[in-house]
């Protein structure tokens, strides 16, 4: 689905992002792997290059937007262009908390990762695709619903998808379709943790009554960049067992 398209992805070292990487090259697309930990985005590189595809890892810090711009040029520089974006770098709340006690440090960190990381990506991934293409960007089932002692992820993954439908209607005219994925929960490292703790509750909250994969969220990407995907923008998917459908 993605032969010879060249595609970036950020928060690759690991769980959703390191299986869309995965995924990205065993499609045929050639892939720039971004991530605070170069080394595990090396670590996803190389298992592409061993597989036989093309692929570089780098580290990156998508709050810092010298870092975002640097990121996007070595994605051109080492494949020609840019064709397709999956901004997934994301973190999680250090831990559950009513609203009324989140210090504005902990919300400035929430927000600086998964809501302003991915304005700065997308700022600088759509300059570089002159001749079209396609983003998508991780929000979550806390973007479509609300969840509880969460306020900082919430209020970052609704806007999430608030971007993301603005960046669609903006840069329709340019060719570039923009979609968002949501998922529940599924078994990564920033959701372990939590699914542990929660698992039977959680459990109950899911119709097909399961944890979601990694795997089942990087084939929705994978979709949403490929040309089969060619008359859908400005989306916001959920991939959740039907959880958000209760």
């Amino acid at each position: 689905m993605l032969a010879a398209k060249v595609a970036l992805v950020t928060g690759g070292a690991s769980g959703i992002g390191r299986a869309t990487a995965l995924r990205m090259a065993g499609e045929g697309a050639r892939v720039l792997i971004a991530d605070r930990d170069g080394a595990g985005a090396e670590r996803t590189a190389g298992a592409i290059v061993q597989a036989g595809g093309a692929a570089r890892g780098i580290a990156a810090d998508v709050t810092d937007e010298a870092a975002v711009a640097a990121m996007v040029r070595a994605a051109v520089e080492s494949f020609g262009r840019l064709d397709c974006a999956f901004n997934n770098a994301g973190v999680a709340p250090a831990e559950a908390q009513p609203l009324a006690e989140i210090a504005p440090e902990e919300w400035a960190r929430v927000l600086g990762v998964n809501l302003t990381g991915v304005f700065l990506c997308m700022k600088h991934e759509i300059a570089a695709m002159t001749t079209g293409g396609a983003i998508v960007n991780t929000a979550s089932i806390a973007g479509r619903i609300a969840l509880p002692k969460a306020g900082a992820y919430v209020a970052a993954k609704h806007g999430v998808i608030g971007l993301t439908k603005v960046a669609a209607l903006d840069h329709a005219k340019d060719g570039i379709r923009v979609n968002a994925i949501c998922p529940g929960y599924v078994e990564t490292p920033l959701a372990s943790r939590g699914i542990e703790r929660r698992r039977e509750a959680i459990l109950a909250r899911v119709p097909l009554g399961r944890i979601g994969t990694v795997e089942e969220i990087a084939e929705m990407v994978v979709w949403l960049c490929s040309d089969r995907a060619g008359f859908v923008t400005g989306e916001a998917i959920a991939v959740d067992g039907g959880h958000t459908a209760n």
